[in-house]
């Protein structure tokens, strides 16, 4: 349900709300939020409430310091796991300057303005996300280790797969908060788990996965846990993904489909410093179905872009490069910018490539673009290209390439 200002201090009042989390991300994608008074609430919506954005990397220094956070009340919801009496809730919120200015690096609004550029064009792009990770227990400390919750292998059941229970409460905590998980099951590593989420349009999309991580983290820790979405837990394991599906509708005979996918591998490279943003996501590419060329196939793992089998308005392309250490909004927002970008220049999709990329001989692969294979590199292949100046602000991709 998507509440207005109104029904928003309405449900405080009669849902017994005594705390609201403002919430918003730094600009790698790291949830940050304040908690306010219901007494408050008013004010948050008039004027907005102030924050110290030095603190935050990347936000600014000393010398500029206050930006205000502006809750967005249609993104209201309750947190099931704090106490039912009492309650808190959480809005994800735009940032801004004290004269009312939108702050440029508020990834949110990045995702919004290119929502708004594929409306003009009379497009509307849908995301759905898989993102995988690693269940460790924790040591007498109640500190992260790195031995594995279980030993269970791709799709395991009980008693190998012991994370069972932890993803049936995290399902059932999301469908709490209005999310809509649509599978969940255990993946290669030992410990490694994924759930996956139905459909939705791009803001909302990258909303729930930040919402996800939460959940995750925070169900897993009242079960003696340590989750971990980092891209490379185990160097002998398999690391994580964040495989993002994407489509496009209009589009009645899959042409938008395939133009998309041909602007989104065009912009592959350049835009990898945004989709694996860490030193460690370097060790996940090119191995164990992270992909490492650029290329595509219909339902072959080892393409960085893959059709899954489906039909009709489940028929979507699913870019496999990026990791859960990605800002979702900055990695929706540049997957609709390229897209858009191949469908208006009627992009052509290259052939499909189907073999195994992991067994192909060095004389094919020599011929292959090839991703970034390090951090330094994806930062002077971004740092040079004219597509990510033009839609990435020049404060957050500074931020990146230092």
């Amino acid at each position: 349900m998507k509440y207005s200002k109104e029904e928003v201090m309405q449900y405080v009042v009669e849902e017994d709300v005594k705390f609201i989390r403002l919430a918003f991300c730094d600009v790698f994608g790291k949830q940050k939020n304040i908690s306010i008074m219901p007494d408050e609430l008013p004010r948050a919506f008039e004027n907005g409430i102030a924050f110290d954005a030095s603190a935050i990397a990347g936000f600014g220094d000393e010398t500029h310091s206050d930006l205000f956070l502006h809750p967005e009340p249609e993104t209201l919801t309750w947190l099931p796991w704090r106490p039912e009496h009492g309650k808190v809730v959480r809005m994800f919120c735009s940032i801004h300057y004290p004269d009312g200015r939108p702050f440029e690096c508020d990834t949110r609004s990045l995702l919004k303005k290119a929502v708004a550029d594929a409306a003009a064009a009379g497009l509307t792009f849908y995301f759905g996300a898989e993102q995988e990770f690693y269940l460790f227990n924790l040591d007498e400390m109640n500190m992260p280790t790195k031995t594995p919750y279980d030993n269970a292998g791709y799709m395991d059941i009980a008693p190998e797969d012991k994370g069972e229970n932890v993803r049936r409460e995290i399902c059932l905590t999301l469908e709490q908060m209005g999310i809509r998980p649509e599978s969940s099951h255990h993946e290669e590593g030992p410990g490694q788990n994924e759930i996956d989420f139905r459909y939705t349009e791009a803001l909302a999309a990258a909303d729930n996965v930040m919402t996800f991580q939460t959940v995750v983290k925070t169900v897993a820790r009242r079960n003696g846990l340590y989750a971990d979405f980092s891209p490379k837990p185990l160097e002998n394991g398999p690391g994580n993904g964040f495989h993002i599906n994407c489509s496009v509708k209009p589009d009645t005979a899959s042409e938008k489909l395939c133009r998309m996918i041909a602007g989104i591998l065009e912009r592959a490279v350049p835009s990898t410093l945004f989709f694996n943003p860490s030193a460690d996501s370097y060790a996940r590419l090119g191995q164990m179905k992270a992909p490492r060329y650029v290329s595509w196939s219909a339902e072959n793992r080892s393409q960085l872009i893959r059709i899954p089998a489906a039909v009709g308005e489940y028929r979507r392309a699913e870019l496999r490069s990026p990791d859960p250490t990605a800002n979702p909004y900055i990695a929706f927002a540049l997957m609709i910018w390229a897209g858009l970008s191949g469908i208006k220049n009627r992009a052509e999709l290259p052939k499909p490539l189907d073999i195994n990329l992991y067994k192909a001989d060095k004389e094919l692969l020599s011929t292959l673009k090839k991703l970034p294979s390090s951090l330094e590199e994806a930062k002077v292949s971004a740092s040079s290209d004219a597509f990510i100046k033009k839609y990435i602000p020049s404060e957050i991709l500074s931020i990146y390439c230092k």
